[in-house]
């Protein structure tokens, strides 16, 4: 799955800027020695560096490559025991999370699941993911019964007229039962994946807002979002409201 260049971490109301190992190089062999990928890398970030000063446009991940910011990568499919043991132990490896995602709507991908165990033996820390209803570009619409029936006899699970304030509750809902069938301890984060919107529709924030309080409500896991910096100002400023209200 191609990510986007930036993503932002929102926990609680505090706002983490991190940058995904998929834009900077996830694609390269584990045994390569990883001192030189490192150094590849810097000489990069620091050519990039240069670059953004004279075209004045911004160069997120070189800054984090050269600031020394606790990095972390997240990839779609489970690369594998053995690649991720050799991205753990590498000298000068520079990732030290990943992101753990749960068979969720619109991840229906299961090969997370069950490896909690073995990666936190391995070191790793795990930010848990939850891909819930997405826009894909597209405003939510109210679904008429006979549609909504056609799509639940199809089986789909993802779709952007899914995105209202019941499905947000009922997702958050699922999101703590897929959390806890993984053995995750409690008071972990649960990051709602959000993909970047142009705009982001109110029916979006309905769906953001009722998941979150959903996690808040049961008390066992925290809501957090893996959102875009182009809509995390947004999210933020809803979440926060949540969290106030939650006391």
């Amino acid at each position: 799955m191609q990510r986007s260049q930036s993503r932002t971490i929102l926990q609680g109301t505090a706002v983490f800027a991190v940058m995904m190992g998929m834009a900077i190089g996830c694609g390269q062999n584990p045994t390569e020695p990883a001192n030189s990928a490192r150094a590849l890398a810097d000489v990069a970030a620091t050519v990039a560096q240069v670059a953004s000063a004279v075209s004045g446009q911004p160069s997120p991940l070189a800054d984090e490559q050269k600031s020394g910011k606790n990095l972390g990568f997240d990839t779609h499919t489970y690369p594998g025991n053995k690649t991720m043991q050799a991205w753990r132990q590498a000298k000068g490896a520079p990732y030290k999370w990943v992101g753990d995602y749960l068979p969720s709507p619109c991840h229906k991908d299961a090969s997370w699941a069950g490896r909690r165990d073995t990666l936190t033996r391995m070191g790793w820390g795990l930010a848990v993911v939850y891909v819930g209803q997405q826009t894909w570009g597209r405003t939510p619409q109210l679904l008429s019964p006979s549609r909504l029936a056609a799509l639940q006899k199809a089986g789909t699970s993802c779709n952007a007229d899914f995105i209202t304030a019941a499905r947000g509750a009922s997702d958050g809902r699922d999101a703590i039962t897929m959390t806890t069938r993984e053995g995750f301890p409690k008071r972990s984060i649960v990051f709602l994946d959000i993909e970047r919107m142009e705009v982001m529709p109110p029916a979006m924030r309905d769906y953001t807002r009722a998941w979150a309080r959903a996690l808040l409500a049961d008390g066992q896991y925290r809501p957090g979002v893996y959102v875009h910096k182009h809509n995390a100002q947004i999210v933020y400023d809803d979440l926060k409201a949540a969290f106030a209200l939650a006391g």
